[in-house]
């Protein structure tokens, strides 16, 4: 009988289903679990294969006849700002985001539910119950914060933390060379602040202050109109099957 070392990880192949991306396509993933002592250092090392993470799961697309999911990062150090972006960061000054451990309150899943319901009604993850949210928040085996935004108020100067209503959240895991984040949401009554890419700009900011060279956004589709706002952030890299490339946006 064959044996396997406990620190090697074992991939699986999922069955085909429909793309939730691509209309008229199916996808299939490979997939390993992230669990034991190891988990970090398997995550580090996929993350920089294409993998992304769920729970504790380490996946990546796999279909036999399609590459338009490709995963993108940014290279915080020589990212460049532009004006519209300027715009965001100045319009979001009032909030502040506070890390904080990966646990879910019934705050946050009130945030994430409505903001489902209105975004994603018809995504894979329309019916997550409240159960379904924690375990997306707490099922890690690896360094993962929530950081959840609230206005500044006038202690924030002094505690480093805002107050009032939650408005924004972001899951995000802390890998070797970079933040990757794994899920984020807002108030989408809120959609004139472009919430969306104030999170990744602050996100930038983050990295930075870390001595991170990378954000990883996850996937971009080539093809989904609602995946291109990851192409915005120059430069960036995509993995290719030559390797990761740069794209300057030059």
């Amino acid at each position: 009988m064959s044996r396997y070392p406990k620190d090697v990880p074992q991939f699986y192949l999922t069955a085909p289903s429909p793309c939730p991306y691509l209309e008229g396509r199916m996808e299939r993933k490979v997939f390993t679990h992230l669990i034991g002592e190891n988990a970090t250092g398997i995550n580090n090392m996929l993350s920089q294969g294409g993998f992304r993470r769920s729970q504790n799961i380490a996946y990546r697309p796999a279909c036999e006849t399609c590459r338009s999911c490709m995963s993108i990062r940014i290279l915080t150090s020589h990212f460049i700002e532009t004006k519209s972006m300027r715009r965001i960061v100045k319009k979001n000054n009032d909030l502040i985001g506070n890390d904080m451990e990966a646990q879910a309150s019934s705050e946050q899943y009130s945030l994430f539910r409505n903001y489902l319901d209105h975004r994603h009604q018809d995504g894979g993850m329309a019916e997550m119950s409240a159960l379904d949210y924690s375990m997306m928040v707490e099922d890690t085996h690896i360094s993962t914060s929530v950081i959840e935004y609230r206005k500044r108020s006038p202690d924030s100067a002094l505690t480093g933390k805002g107050d009032g209503d939650l408005i924004a959240v972001a899951l995000t895991d802390i890998l070797h060379d970079g933040l990757s984040m794994v899920y984020s949401f807002f108030d989408p009554e809120m959609a004139k602040r472009s919430l969306g890419t104030f999170m990744i700009l602050d996100h930038i900011e983050r990295a930075r202050k870390l001595g991170l060279p990378y954000l990883y956004l996850g996937y971009w589709v080539k093809g989904s109109e609602k995946m291109d706002y990851k192409t915005k952030f120059f430069p960036h890299e995509i993995l290719t099957t030559h390797g990761w490339e740069l794209v300057t946006g030059l």
